[in-house]
């Protein structure tokens, strides 16, 4: 479940069907309690702007003449990205917005209701065609605007009734009118920085008739300062966070003057960046109840009569949105031994009522894990943060230090949280203990540990993950001859990288990037200039583009290698995994390549995920020397005869200019419900920032020379 949304007794919700191709449905629950699939089969929410998406609906009051309580919902259809409104008890959606020329090219996003009660203010992102030939690179780029569209359904055959308030920025979110229509505000941000950089919190004057915003100016932030998710307090004061401090805080701010801390902690307020996150939310009677913490984040309550700040006690203890309509407040929240549930909250007594749980059917608690938070001491001194689960099982017991995986997060610019995850659990009702880290860079810690990872990615997340692996041994918890290291996409450059080293005897890479410079010359446009910061411009930095990129490292690994590969996965197409599995194979490295028919950026179906747990847990066993029962055997190889997507010898690799991104024609949807593996299905309102683009071609000149 995802993205919920709550007016009076009524409440909405995004759900996933893994058993239908991953698509997304909107669920409905009812005063009376009863619940409504409001999309059919034919119909799949989700909007691809910024590719990873976000929320894809939005609940609306009825349109001219009708009873404003009977609520429908406006939402983006994942096919052809075309918002549609469905009104409640009709029998089909209808289009709200034009048919673009070609699919997908105008998408939607961040939806919120116009001033009037009768439009709809979002994020456009307009893209050119596929193929279109253009002298200037940059026009190859999505276009990114904040517009005002009728809910009466005038612009899907008029795209002139589609007015452009605000543009000429790079990227967009969070676009909000003023209570009183007067002014809206909006966040926007430039390349090179990501959202977690640095953004501004911008406001203007609005004129709904006339379609324009006017006189628009910045309220906080820049380069260097992340202000996320506004929310006006009244009609001239705006509620939002920043990190000008150090870390992601409440503030607020007026029209003119200075803004004013509510709350400062050492504490994160909020996930990070991801379109329709709403960490936090104001009351009708003031008070704002809101989530904080690290990495797993809980709700309290902020006074504004005493500016204290009282945490409650749910219970649960991984809290990922919120959402209220000033009076009732649900929200999504799990446990280390309790599915996520849709609740409804008591801000008062901190009392949860649970509404909906993602799933009933689980296993006894004597076989899920409990997580154990602990730090360790990195290669350079600097604090690593990390979760560990012990096997659990009732049944089975063993003598001294147990086998361990290390677990790396996607982004890198992600988190690894502590609730309830049956993939963990398979693992650890097996006998194999399993350490998430949160390596530099990570969110949840505070800006200056995110920036760890600044010009370091491939070092400083290889240092952290080898360290905690390494004190693990030390303090007698894993055994040192049965370590091994996992992780996707992201995560996975940072597996096969750590496996260089000495201390991991086996790892697995899902969908995992391999080389940097065609990562930043192919990926999409929201990461295009992701690299600048994390390992460092273009085109000077390309030695280090090289040096990390594990296909260019294969040299230097000598352990067993499992690849998990979707052979339609457009960010690290299928051409890198078996470039990998080549040079692999060159070498004479014992390894197996599954490949997933169909499949993109992680796995959709269910199938898919039990057989890739499976030939994990199989791959370990062979490693470690023991045999799982009940799951087929893994044949790893030294040879490889299917298709080698390298470069011929001599061909050469080039270094690409920034602006190569924007001839990527395709993009991933890994962010999307159900669109990722069952690693990640908790389904959190995260920026799942584990999609790094990195477009099919040939392998470097440099590595075949250094095979020759």
């Amino acid at each position: 479940m995802a993205h919920p949304s709550v007016v009076g007794d009524e409440i909405w919700w995004e759900e996933s069907r893994p058993e239908e191709d991953g698509r997304t449905t909107v669920m409905h629950r009812g005063a009376d309690g009863a619940l409504t699939e409001l999309l059919g089969p034919q119909w799949d929410a989700g909007t691809r702007v910024h590719e990873y998406g976000g929320c894809s609906y939005l609940p609306v009051p009825g349109r001219d003449g009708q009873d404003a309580t009977r609520h429908g919902i406006v939402f983006s259809n994942r096919g052809d990205q075309r918002l549609y409104l469905l009104e409640k008890d009709a029998a089909a959606p209808v289009p709200l917005t034009p048919e673009p020329e070609h699919p997908g090219a105008l998408r939607y996003a961040d939806l919120a209701l116009g001033p009037d009660g009768q439009s709809i203010v979002c994020v456009r992102e307009s893209h050119p065609a596929p193929g279109e030939a253009t002298q200037n690179p940059d026009d190859r780029r999505p276009v990114r605007s904040i517009v005002s569209l009728p809910l009466t359904g005038r612009a899907a055959d008029d795209p002139a009734a589609v007015a452009e308030l605000v543009s000429g920025a790079d990227f967009y979110a969070s676009p909000v009118p003023a209570p009183d229509g007067r002014h809206l505000a909006w966040i926007c941000w430039n390349h090179p920085r990501m959202p977690w950089d640095g953004t501004e919190l911008r406001v203007g004057s609005l004129d709904a008739a006339a379609g324009a915003v006017t006189d628009a100016y910045t309220l906080k932030g820049g380069v260097s300062e992340s202000v996320l998710s506004p929310t006006w307090r009244d009609e001239s004061t705006i509620l939002f966070l920043t990190d000008w401090s150090g870390w992601w805080n409440l503030y607020e701010i007026g029209l003119t003057g200075p803004a004013i801390a509510l709350y400062p902690a050492e504490e994160e307020f909020t996930h990070g960046f991801f379109l329709g996150l709403r960490p936090y939310r104001r009351l009708d009677d003031g008070h704002l109840v809101a989530l904080h913490g690290h990495t797993d984040l809980t709700p309290g309550v902020y006074d504004p009569a005493t500016a204290e700040f009282t945490p409650l006690d749910t219970g649960l203890d991984t809290w990922f949105t919120l959402a209220s309509d000033g009076a009732t407040v649900v929200g999504l929240a799990a446990g280390h031994r309790t599915p996520q549930s849709l609740v409804r909250l008591d801000v008062g007594t901190g009392r949860t009522e649970v509404l909906r749980r993602s799933r009933d059917d689980l296993p006894g608690a004597d076989h899920l894990p409990a997580p154990r938070h602990t730090t360790v001491s990195g290669r350079y001194g600097g604090t690593v943060h990390a979760t560990v689960y012990a096997p659990a099982n009732p049944d089975a017991a063993a003598e001294g230090p147990a086998p361990y995986v290390v677990w790396v997060h996607g982004g890198p610019v992600g988190k690894a949280m502590g609730a309830l995850d049956l993939a963990k659990a398979y693992f650890t009702s097996r006998g194999i203990g399993v350490v998430d880290v949160n390596h530099g860079g990570s969110l949840g810690f505070g800006r200056a540990y995110r920036e760890r990872l600044q010009g370091q990615w491939g070092v400083v997340d290889v240092e952290d993950a080898t360290a905690v692996a390494r004190a693990l041994v030390e303090e007698g918890t894993a055994d040192p001859e049965r370590l091994a290291v996992r992780g996707g996409s992201a995560g996975g450059l940072t597996t096969l990288l750590a496996l260089c080293g000495d201390t991991f005897a086996c790892g697995t890479s899902s969908w995992g990037v391999t080389d940097l410079l065609r990562l930043a010359a192919e990926t999409h446009d929201f990461e295009s200039r992701y690299l600048d910061g994390l390992v460092g411009p273009l085109p000077g930095y390309a030695a280090a583009y090289r040096e990390r990129s594990p296909i260019n490292r294969v040299e230097d690994l000598a352990v067993p290698v499992l690849i998990l590969q979707g052979t339609d996965d457009p960010v690290v197409p299928p051409s890198q995994a078996r470039a990998l599995a080549a040079s692999l194979a060159e070498r004479s490295i014992r390894h197996a390549l599954l490949e997933f028919e169909g499949e993109g950026h992680g796995l959709r179906s269910p199938d898919n995920q039990q057989r890739a747990l499976e030939a994990e847990l199989a791959f370990y066993g062979e490693v470690f020397g023991f045999t799982p029962p009940d799951v087929e055997p893994i044949a790893l190889v030294t040879e490889y005869t299917g298709e080698n997507a390298g470069t011929e010898a001599g061909e050469e690799q080039r270094v690409p200019e920034a602006s190569d991104a924007a001839e990527s024609e395709e993009a991933p949807e890994p962010g999307e419900p159900g669109g990722r593996s069952e690693t990640d299905l908790v389904a959190e309102p995260l920026p799942p920032l584990d999609g790094h683009g990195a477009a099919e071609g040939e392998r470097a000149e440099e590595q075949q020379t250094r095979r020759a």
